[in-house]
């Protein structure tokens, strides 16, 4: 029966036709405060629902502060990983969540952050290994972000670097990846061969044009990725309805990104 709770729940995150999703990250605010875009939570989330998100993703004690007050039918991802850039170690994500919780909350899927190459990879790891199986017991799907972050990670858009984490999220029982651009369509197209499951593109920090951002996008599609999760380009951008759209534009429409410029004027 978790199988059928998993399909159903995912529906509500990916777009019915292309089966591709516009993920919106805003978390943020546990990590670095609240930041430009966020500090009315609730009315960013009304902006990307209108603009045609599939889903925002939350901390737990937001999702009372933000998701639906104003009627917006989007989907809701509930994050389960946390730091502070005050601690001795940003890159050291712990789990401030459980799945339970996030199911008391309506959450239609969860996710965990793993930094591959820190120091605490390891607890990370066995901390996705446990959230992996706690959500195939509960048919809650599981987003992982993996991200090459470490010393010894020279390039983190490397694709090796990206290749291995991708998959390793895979192997330890993710339903949805979420990892860094490589650069160009060729390097991620390896990226997303070597992983049996949906990759989706993070945004990374804010972009210097709106043009280089959509760029990144229809690069990440063209390889055979299958959406975006993109925080800072959206809420901080000066019009993040209008964003969103030209996003969805190239993500479930497959246009191209002068058509997609058009949507923003």
């Amino acid at each position: 029966m978790s199988d059928i709770g998993k399909k159903v729940r995912m529906e509500r995150i990916v777009d019915r036709e292309s089966r591709n999703s516009v993920i919106i990250p805003m978390d943020h605010g546990i990590s670095v405060g609240p930041v430009r875009g966020l500090v009315n939570l609730s009315e960013m989330v009304g902006e990307v629902a209108e603009g045609g998100a599939n889903a925002v993703l939350l901390q737990k004690g937001m999702v009372k502060h933000g998701h639906r007050e104003y009627g917006s039918d989007i989907g809701l991802i509930v994050h389960m990983s946390a730091s502070t850039s005050l601690g001795p170690d940003p890159n050291d994500k712990v789990q401030v969540c459980q799945v339970e919780e996030a199911l008391k909350v309506g959450a239609d899927a969860v996710s965990v952050h793993i930094n591959i190459g820190s120091e605490t990879e390891a607890d990370q790891l066995r901390k996705l290994g446990n959230v992996a199986e706690r959500c195939e017991l509960w048919g809650m799907p599981l987003l992982a972000m993996m991200y090459p972050r470490g010393n010894k990670i020279i390039d983190p858009n490397g694709v090796d670097v990206v290749a291995l984490a991708a998959r390793a999220g895979a192997e330890l029982g993710a339903d949805v990846i979420k990892t860094n651009y490589t650069g160009d369509p060729d390097t991620f197209k390896e990226v997303v061969a070597g992983c049996p499951v949906p990759v989706v593109m993070a945004g990374g920090p804010k972009t210097e044009t709106d043009e280089e951002f959509l760029e990144m996008i229809r690069g990440a599609i063209d390889a055979g990725g299958r959406g975006v999760a993109i925080g800072r380009n959206v809420f901080q951008h000066e019009d993040p309805t209008r964003m969103t759209k030209a996003i969805a534009a190239i993500v479930h429409r497959d246009q191209s990104v002068e058509e997609a410029m058009r949507i923003l004027g």
